[in-house]
């Protein structure tokens, strides 16, 4: 039976859920967290430690609802999940002390498991697995608005109406037009057994001889998202408030509006010409992105060329690896437990992005900008060493299977 491919209706509906996802349960929260600081009484640094725990709890789930997604659907494990989001951000919203707002962060964090990038990549292998690589750059590619519009939507919002109602009209937003489409997606065939059972045999790139080390390889990808993730999280819920304490002002939060567009055309430039590279490749140059544009940023603030330039770079690194967060395990590993293993990938990269808000708000507090920048530029390196050690693996797994074949 002739496998079916992704609709683009599917894709288009998951690029509006992702965008309203990521935007009420993630961007927004930079922008309103010293308000709720304030209102709260609580320390800044010590709110976004409660981040970080949401975060840790978020990556706890991450693996269970990778499975289940395998087992169940992802599309009907999106529905309940935008659901628990909605009903978390009103918890939010209505929270009386600090207390009650940390249990409603960490269900934030548990509801996204659910609802973002890992279920809704599986959702499209498993309802329309050709091309599924070609689908998810799609998804990014559409998904990658996200900061665009909530980081200035957020801001106009906090102008006119209290943090406490910005919360509610998200919760809105994710019971009223998330949960429907989620709905809908869960009503869609999935392919055949057999089809899966096909698709899920490993390409000639990702099979190997038994004696070479699958779980070995399997680890040092799960580290090298986890590093990464350090990086990401830490730049991305401090880009605005970082930008604008290196002297731009007003300034910072235009300059990081042009993240989002660069994550946008990166993935546009990938659909484009990247079907030339593995992804394994791909995830090399998405890790050197981050490094380069903050020493980029680290070299030339505050001058205004120079910090457009990191905004676009790294815009750039974080949208190629939102694309391969989702590919490179297909490509390794096949599509068998492609859920699962998404989900120990989203747990990686949630486990070290709990810590990172904290850490480099305390770092900035701690040893200032520039200090952390340099912290944050070896993190990055590192991140890149590993990537390229699981291109090299690959490589040479390409050259013994070629070998033995002849």
């Amino acid at each position: 039976m002739s496998e079916q491919k992704a609709p683009a209706r599917l894709i288009w509906a998951l690029g509006a859920t992702q965008i309203i996802g990521y935007g009420t349960l993630y961007y927004s929260f930079s922008i309103l967290a010293p308000a709720i600081a304030t209102d709260l009484v609580i320390p800044l640094d010590w709110l976004f430690g409660l981040l970080s725990v949401a975060l840790l709890c978020g990556g706890l789930i991450a693996p269970k609802a990778g499975r289940w997604a395998d087992r169940f659907g992802a599309g009907r494990l999106m529905v309940p999940g935008s659901l628990a989001a909605g009903i978390a951000l009103l918890a939010a919203a209505f929270a009386p002390k600090a207390t009650i707002f940390a249990i409603s962060l960490v269900a934030m964090e548990l509801a996204s498991a659910f609802v973002l990038y890992g279920t809704a990549f599986t959702a499209i292998v498993q309802i329309g697995g050709r091309s599924a690589h070609r689908s998810i750059t799609h998804l990014t590619l559409i998904a990658g608005f996200a900061s665009t519009l909530f980081w200035p939507l957020t801001a106009t919002l906090h102008e006119h109406l209290s943090w406490r109602s910005i919360y509610m009209i998200f919760a809105a937003l994710n019971i009223l037009v998330c949960l429907p489409i989620h709905g809908w997606i869960s009503l869609l065939p999935r392919t055949s057994d057999k089809s899966e059972t096909d698709a899920a045999k490993p390409t000639p790139q990702a099979s190997a001889p038994a004696s070479m080390p699958r779980n070995d390889l399997f680890l040092i990808m799960l580290a090298a998202f986890a590093v990464q993730g350090l990086v990401l999280s830490s730049i991305l819920v401090h880009m605005v408030p970082m930008v604008t304490a290196m002297g731009l002002g007003t300034a910072g939060l235009m300059i990081s509006m042009l993240f989002g567009p660069a994550q946008v055309a990166s993935r546009l430039t990938n659909m484009l010409f990247g079907g030339r590279l593995s992804q394994s490749m791909l995830a090399v140059i998405a890790a050197l992105l981050l490094p380069t544009g903050l020493v980029l940023l680290f070299a030339s603030s505050p001058w205004l060329p120079g910090v457009i330039v990191f905004a676009l770079l790294f815009g750039f690194g974080s949208g190629l690896s939102s694309i391969i967060g989702g590919t490179l395990p297909l490509e390794l590993f096949g599509r068998t437990g492609y859920g699962a293993r998404l989900g120990w990938v989203t747990a990686a990269r949630q486990f070290s992005s709990a810590f990172a808000p904290f850490a480099f708000a305390f770092s900035m507090e701690r040893w200032g900008i520039n200090q952390s920048l340099v912290i944050a530029i070896t993190v990055g390196c590192l991140s890149a060493l590993l990537f390229g050690t699981i291109a090299f693996m690959q490589s040479r797994r390409g050259r013994v299977a070629t070998s033995m074949a002849a």
